[in-house]
């Protein structure tokens, strides 16, 4: 009985690592398949019944079932239906009981064990529900802010607007934000796009697990969310591992099948983690939640994977550049590597969006997701290296014009921060912009002619910026990665 009652609530299981294929789940059979397919049925129309509730209502009114007779007929109905799945459960919780594979996952899952490391290898052996990971590891929590903290017209980034038109942009901004904006922003958040990339994301997984022996570990951040995170460890594999690659990845990345690919076959070590809201994690991608989540991974791979600052490298690509920026102004880390990053959201924003938006565009930009790259990277110090997909499609404002690529403004923004003598006459500041509009071959090719003025910029462009001819979304090849951080170790040794 105390089997059958762990199992009637207990998470789904996936897949037992290293038995059988990888692309292989765990199937299961009889009476536990027919409950479970019940309950995933139940739990589709629920979803699907949430999103299309104002339809279904308008429905039932109209068909008049609002009467008494007719609601206690629907309640029978849902009575009857309450019933089955209760059932089902009971049904599912019996055919887990029989299974091996189950008996012995549910065990390891329930046993207490006073040794905690062997206790989460024990559970590394298994593939499950998320939320019934233990938190392997937390930080301490803060006070959450108030209501009042983040009201309507708290914040406001157009106060030369008159007082009425100012407030109703206000309340729209709000409203646009919490519940279309963020979304749009980090489509990652969404659950159809976890649904549609879930067979992928279990294959990556699976291969981070099985192939590279990653480890994966659930995270409490100082506000009370959850982050998912895999580590791979190549400490013993190679010379190399001794660096760990901190990962951040895009608004629609996933460690699962993002970044941390590239560090891992490069031979060092890897940390990857889903933003706020993105698949295994819980929370909204917020700035403050993003923040809290990147505090959270930086602890935990110092405290706890025992990697020294000095020995961290942030690796941010597209959006996640925000991220790795914020953790290496405020971690002493190694370097900063940023891939296909833009210097402010704003400009990117508005381009997306309707002209006749733009001021809707930039409240709910300031005063909620003020993603400004340019302005945290002027507090890092540490060695930064910039790459630039000359084909990006994304964080260009015209496709196929590299002078309209963001990434240009952001080094323009550090070479004016760190050169500034270098950019003091205004033909130079001219003059980098000129430059930065063309591709790194064009610039060192046989017909290049410059100004006197123009000769001091080419070797801080060279220093802080690599470009890559793709597009946004292709891999960084390891040799690609290979080169940026030998750059960056010499950087540090001078």
């Amino acid at each position: 009985m105390k089997l059958l009652w762990q199992c009637l609530f207990a998470p789904r299981l996936y897949k037992v690592y290293r038995d059988g294929p990888k692309d292989s789940l765990y199937q299961p059979q009889g009476l536990e398949k027919w409950g479970d397919m019940i309950i995933s049925t139940a739990h589709t129309l629920l979803n699907i019944s949430m999103y299309t509730s104002p339809f279904i209502i308008m429905y039932i009114y109209k068909r008049g079932f609002f009467t008494i007779d007719e609601m206690k007929s629907l309640g029978r109905f849902f009575g009857g239906l309450t019933v089955l799945l209760a059932f089902s459960f009971f049904v599912r919780g019996y055919g887990r009981t029989t299974s091996a594979r189950y008996v012995q996952f549910i065990k390891a899952l329930k046993t207490p064990n006073s040794d905690r490391q062997a206790y989460l290898t024990e559970l590394r052996k298994y593939d499950f529900d998320i939320k019934a990971w233990p938190t392997t590891y937390s930080v301490a929590s803060r006070e959450k802010s108030s209501w009042f903290d983040h009201h309507p017209f708290k914040f406001c980034a157009n106060p030369e607007l008159p007082v009425i038109q100012r407030s109703f942009l206000q309340v729209l901004a709000f409203c646009a934000t919490h519940t279309f904006g963020l979304r749009l922003i980090y489509p990652g958040s969404l659950g159809v796009v976890h649904t549609l990339l879930w067979g992928a994301l279990f294959q990556g997984r699976t291969t981070l697990v099985e192939n590279h022996d990653g480890k994966r570990a659930k995270i409490g951040t100082a506000d009370g969310n959850h982050i998912d995170t895999l580590f791979v460890d190549n400490r013993l594999r190679s010379s190399k591992g001794r660096t760990l690659v901190v990962c951040c990845e895009g608004n629609s990345g996933f460690y699962e099948i993002g970044i941390m690919n590239t560090p891992i076959k490069s031979g060092y070590s890897a940390l990857g983690w889903n933003h706020p809201g993105f698949a295994g994690s819980s929370g909204k991608p917020y700035p403050s939640q993003e923040h809290n989540a990147i505090d959270a991974v930086m602890q935990y791979a110092i405290n706890e994977l025992g990697f020294r600052p000095d020995h961290i490298v942030l690796f941010g690509w597209s959006i996640g550049g925000y991220t790795a920026t914020w953790a290496a102004v405020n971690y002493p880390v190694a370097a900063l590597i940023l891939d296909a990053t833009f210097d402010d959201l704003l400009p990117l924003a508005q381009n997306q969006m309707p002209q006749s938006w733009s001021l809707l565009v930039k409240e709910v930009v300031r005063s909620y997701v003020n993603l400004n790259i340019s302005e945290l990277i002027a507090d890092y110090e540490g060695p930064v290296q910039l790459v630039r997909r000359t084909e990006d499609e994304i964080i260009s404002l015209r496709q196929g014009i590299l002078s309209t690529n963001r990434g240009n403004y952001l080094l323009m923004e550090l070479i004016q921060q760190r050169h500034h003598d270098s950019v003091q006459n205004p033909f130079a500041k001219v003059a980098l912009v000129k430059l930065l509009a063309l591709s790194e071959n064009q610039r060192s090719g046989p017909n290049a002619d410059y100004q006197d003025y123009e000769r001091p910029l080419l070797p801080l462009i060279t220093k802080y910026m690599h470009d890559y001819k793709s597009s946004h979304c292709t891999p960084l090849p390891e040799s690609n990665f290979i080169s940026i951080m030998e750059r960056l170790e010499a950087e540090r040794r001078e």
